[in-house]
């Protein structure tokens, strides 16, 4: 497949996930914040609640903001590609390969706050930790969800800039 149509691809998948998964479960978790709030009072409510209004907030944000912002990155890197591929190399693909390289920073956060969540839920006795516990495991499984997608279409887009790079003889930055 041609380097644009892999771009293409990348892009296309990171604004879909963006716009229609990651903003649509923050507004999800609003209202499912706001109902437990209105169902429930206590520790335990506002324990369950707060978490997820930070983590819902956060994500109509990050979504937001990135799937705006996608159809300029693509234009201007379509643009550089038809005017100095190697310029475009030299920007792209170490953005790309400091992407890959936080797969596993971002796997080990979601992975710390499910295990923190397990562990509130079923180590302590306390209402505010019966609902921050499951928030948390939730908030990591929607994570572990978001950067799977993710990391599932940056590594072929990488591999189509290193072999860009492979192609039009320049260096490729050490990871």
């Amino acid at each position: 497949m041609p380097f644009l149509e892999i771009m293409h691809a990348y892009f296309r998948g990171e604004r879909v996930e963006s716009l229609c998964f990651i903003v649509p479960i923050g507004v999800a978790m609003l209202a499912f914040a706001a109902v437990t709030l209105r169902a429930e009072r206590g520790g335990f409510a506002w324990g369950l609640a707060m978490p997820i209004i930070v983590f819902g907030a956060f994500a109509i944000a990050v979504g937001a903001a990135v799937g705006l912002r996608t159809a300029g990155q693509v234009s201007a890197i379509e643009s550089k590609f038809q005017r100095d591929p190697g310029a475009m190399l030299a920007d792209e693909l170490p953005r790309m390969q400091k992407v890959n390289a936080n797969w596993p920073i971002y796997i080990g956060m979601w992975t710390v706050l499910v295990l923190v969540g397990l562990g509130l839920r079923f180590g302590l006795k306390s209402d505010w930790a019966h609902g921050v516990g499951p928030a948390l495991i939730l908030i990591g499984a929607m994570g572990f969800l978001i950067d799977g997608f993710a990391e599932r279409r940056a590594r072929p887009y990488t591999k189509a800039l290193e072999a860009l790079a492979v192609e039009h003889r320049v260096e490729v930055p050490a990871e």
